[in-house]
């Protein structure tokens, strides 16, 4: 897994083999950043990174200058894995959360700037956990949420949508948050 931009570019972190999850490729990492760097000010940015999986997204954005990052992933072993990874680059462990994604956003508060989805492709209740995420108060008032998803599984009616971008078999697709009341 390799480190695309800024201050971390080029480092390589190796997940241990046979973690439950399907990283998000360079090809479709590098697309998401080349979006996320017109549209955000990456200083002292805060990003919620859900089935974090590898860290493979935490690093990049702690790479490119996020202030926080919080990583969730139930899985024990991918927990050790990001905190791993963030020691080899020097950066804070303690944002690292072992959680059901779930109960994570219905008892967490924000706000984030930034909030990336990746969910297993075949997970059901994914436009629940999307509303439940505007809904709340992790998304800041000019948040943006990012949900990478099965190509076969269209989110483009669900409230909030605002472009999709298809890469293969995966689709990175944009939600803006509830506007104010």
């Amino acid at each position: 897994m390799r480190i695309i931009a800024g201050t971390f570019r080029g480092r390589q972190i190796r997940p241990p083999r046979g973690l439950p999850v399907r990283p998000t490729t360079d090809r479709t990492k590098e697309a998401l950043f080349n979006m996320l760097m017109q549209r955000l000010d990456w200083e002292g940015l805060r990003v919620l990174d859900l089935f974090a999986g590898t860290g493979n997204i935490s690093f990049e954005c702690y790479s490119r200058g996020a202030a926080r990052v919080v990583a969730v992933d139930q899985d024990w072993r991918c927990v050790a894995a990001i905190k791993a990874g963030l020691q080899i680059l020097g950066l804070p462990v303690q944002d690292v959360v072992q959680q059901d994604v779930r109960r994570y956003v219905a008892q967490a508060t924000g706000p984030f700037d930034l909030v990336f989805m990746d969910p297993p492709y075949a997970m059901p209740g994914q436009p629940e956990l999307i509303a439940a995420i505007r809904e709340g108060s992790l998304l800041a008032p000019e948040g943006l949420l990012v949900v990478e998803h099965a190509s076969s599984v269209p989110l483009e009616a669900l409230p909030g949508w605002t472009e999709s971008r298809r890469y293969g078999d995966s689709t990175l697709s944009f939600f803006d948050p509830l506007p104010p009341a």
